[in-house]
């Protein structure tokens, strides 16, 4: 009788009246048999401690080995805006200043967290990683979020007024040229870069990438500024690659703290494949996404 109750209550989800109906007894005789089936230890109720969004940092910087984490608890909404205060902290706590040199990447989340705001760090230089691109849409225009963010930061914006992906020739003539040479220098002097995580194409809708057909054809779980990568951090070149105006993995993995904004759980193969790349050290995340990360790291074979 006692597992009969518990299972009906517990697993076919029946309430205690409709229980008492049909087994012919009270709803008080059906109570006392649920609390003695916790008692003998036919039902056993857990609730499960749930980590802390500065446990799951920590977590993170002793999975992947990174310079700096910072994970918020997942907002019922806004949740790339809200990414801006920590990621605000980090760059304060870098301690970045007058002369220091931060690159900007492209994407929703740069776009969402330079528009939420950034912390006053003046004379800061602030530069586009890639050139422009044809695309309307806002998260495209990489010139826009230099300018917001050294309005916000109070620091000196470098543009880049070149294609992102060119001929060859084209783009030796654009990189021969005094104003783009200066603002391509500074990617060998970043101190700092905030970037985003490509989604696979295959879950990418057509209308947020800027993808060739031949970007399209890779197994890559992301990328960042086209760079693509396989989980265990392979780059994956394609035709192409080779003539983008863009900062390189290498000038990547040479920023002292370079930050991956994400806040997507179906992006947490491209955060490993993007670490294990070093082409981010830093991860600035919600605890969903967090918690994809380290859901995939437990499950993947060890080495």
């Amino acid at each position: 009788m006692l597992h009969m109750v518990a299972k009906l209550h517990y697993e076919a989800d029946m309430s205690q009246v409709d229980i008492a109906k049909k087994v012919g007894v009270s709803t008080a005789t059906v109570s006392r048999l649920l609390q003695k089936a916790r008692a003998v230890g036919i039902v056993r109720i857990e609730v499960l401690d749930l980590a802390s969004p500065d446990e799951i940092s920590l977590e993170l910087v002793a999975a992947l080995n990174l310079k700096r984490a910072a994970v918020i608890d997942t907002p019922p909404s806004g949740v790339l805006a809200a990414l801006a205060a920590p990621l605000g902290n980090l760059l304060k706590e870098e301690g970045l200043g007058s002369g220091s040199v931060l690159g900007i990447g492209w994407g929703r989340a740069i776009r969402e967290v330079v528009m939420a705001g950034l912390p006053r760090i003046p004379g800061m230089l602030v530069v586009p990683l890639n050139g422009g691109m044809q695309q309307a849409a806002p998260h495209f225009q990489i010139n826009e979020f230099v300018r917001q963010a050294a309005e916000h930061l109070g620091g000196v914006p470098h543009f880049l007024h070149a294609p992102y992906l060119s001929s060859t020739d084209l783009r030796e003539a654009f990189l021969s040229d005094p104003s783009v040479r200066e603002t391509t220098g500074l990617w060998d002097r970043m101190e700092c870069c905030i970037v985003g995580i490509g989604l696979p194409h295959a879950i990418n809708p057509p209308e947020a990438s800027a993808a060739t057909l031949n970007e399209q054809a890779l197994s890559a779980v992301g990328d960042v500024i086209r760079h693509y990568v396989d989980i265990d951090g392979k780059p994956l070149p394609w035709e192409g690659e080779e003539r983008m105006i863009a900062a390189s993995p290498e000038q990547l993995r040479q920023t002292g703290l370079a930050i991956g904004i994400v806040a997507t759980v179906e992006k947490a193969a491209g955060v490993i494949g993007a670490v294990r790349a070093g082409m981010i050290n830093a991860v600035v995340t919600d605890t969903a996404t967090a918690q994809a990360i380290l859901t995939i790291l437990r499950e993947q074979p060890a080495a």
